[in-house]
Parts: structure tokens; sequence; C-alpha cells
């Protein structure tokens, strides 16, 4: 991958305050929101004796990482292929395929951050505890990312417009925030609403995530949900993509 390319990207994506409030400062506000509810900070029965602004780490590690794949990365994509950009970069030296692994690196990366920031204000401001299991969180975060970029990417393959990728983007957003356990945590989920979900990317990523919190090592259906994901919308979006 051309550097510069990357440092080109990097410095345009920290430029877009909107993305940045969405990717990396919303989720981590949003779980200091919640934690200030007195009633999320008490044990609570129905959800084996976790608070719910426990509950709440995972969800919100994995929010900001749906707004950067979903919604972030395939703006600047499908804006670069509707201005011609990609066409006109297939004649020079760098190739459109290192714009577009800088795109997907820079949204990695600041979903990665994002994530870091949920942990430290759920563990700093509430005391809500680390992964017990450090490297089945740290996989199974890693699967997430990869599912939130090959999701975008189809996004972005599909639409021919900024205009589209955003209604297209919007249209799957509400969708997987649910499936993340926005609205009602996995946990708390009845038990086939809870499968259903966990056949999702995401519900998958926050099921791997709360084993790990736990302490034990993801499980590895959910792991493998999560992998398989990732393979079937990277090759649907390889198939898809159009350079112009």
């Amino acid at each position: 991958m051309n550097t510069a390319v990357l440092r080109t990207e990097a410095r345009l994506l920290a430029r877009e305050p909107g993305s940045l409030f969405w990717i990396l400062v919303f989720p981590p506000a949003l779980l200091a929101v919640l934690g200030a509810v007195p009633a999320f900070r008490e044990p609570q029965d129905g959800l084996d004796g976790l608070r719910i602004v426990d509950t709440y780490v995972p969800v919100t590690v994995l929010v900001g990482m749906i707004v950067a794949g979903v919604q972030s990365m395939p703006a600047g994509i499908t804006g670069y292929r509707e201005h011609g950009i990609l066409r006109r970069m297939s004649t020079t030296p760098v190739r459109p395929s290192a714009l577009l692994s800088a795109q997907m690196l820079v949204h990695a990366l600041a979903a990665v951050l994002s994530a870091l920031l949920a942990l430290a204000v759920g563990r700093l401001a509430y005391d809500v505890r680390l992964p017990g299991q450090p490297y089945g969180y740290l996989l199974a975060l890693v699967l997430a990312v990869l599912a939130a970029l090959a999701l975008g990417s189809v996004i972005s393959a599909v639409s021919r417009t900024v205009k589209i990728a955003g209604a297209v983007g919007t249209a799957v957003f509400f969708p997987m925030l649910f499936c993340a356990g926005v609205w009602l945590p996995v946990q708390a989920m009845p038990d086939v609403m809870a499968d259903v979900v966990g056949l999702t990317p995401f519900g998958a990523a926050a099921q791997a995530l709360n084993e790990a919190t736990a302490g034990v090592w993801p499980g590895w259906g959910h792991l493998g949900v999560m992998a398989a994901w990732t393979a079937v919308l990277s090759l649907a979006a390889a198939r898809w993509f159009r350079w112009e």
C-alpha cells in the first residue's frame, strides 16, 4: 500500500467532523449517558447479576465499527467513483486498489480506537471489568471489524452515487444496531430472538465479546458466523464492484 495515499486518507477522515463524532465520540458518550442512570448501575437478576451498563460496553464497542463500515466508508469510496477519481487513478502509477485499501485501513483503525475509548470509559467511569479473555476478545474484535468493512464494501459496490450509498447505508445501519443490542442487549433477549440475532455478523460479535468479557473463549460458532459473513460479503463486493 502506498504510504502517501494512506496518510492522505487519514488526513481527509480527520477533516470530517461528522464522521469522527459518530465513530469516535458517540459510542463512549452513549455509554457515559447510560451509566449515569442510577438504575443502570445496579445488578440485575435477569442478567445474572450484571449491571445494564456492563452489558452496554460490548454494544458501544460495536456501534463505532458499524458507523465506520456501513456509513462513513461507503460514502468516501462511492464519492471517488462518482467523481471519476478511481477511473483517473487507473492511468497513474498509484492504483485505485491502493486508495481502497487505505480507506479500509483508516476506517478499521478508527473503529478500533472507538472500541478502546468505549472500554476505557466503561472501566474508568463505571468500574466495568476488562475482558477476562483478552486474546479471545481481540480475535472477536478483529473479526467484527472485518465484517463491518466487508459489509461497507458491498454497499460501496452496489451504490452508484453518494446519495444512494447514504440511503442503503442507513437502511442497513439500524437493523445492524438492533442486532448488536443497542435497543435490547443480547443477554436480555428471549432465547429464540438471541439465536436468530446470533446468525447476523454483529449479533454474533456481541455474543462473542460478551463471552470473552466473562473470561471464556468466544464460542467458535459465533466466530465462525463472523468469518463466514466476512468471506461471503467480500466475495460479493469483489464481484459487484466497478471502478466507474
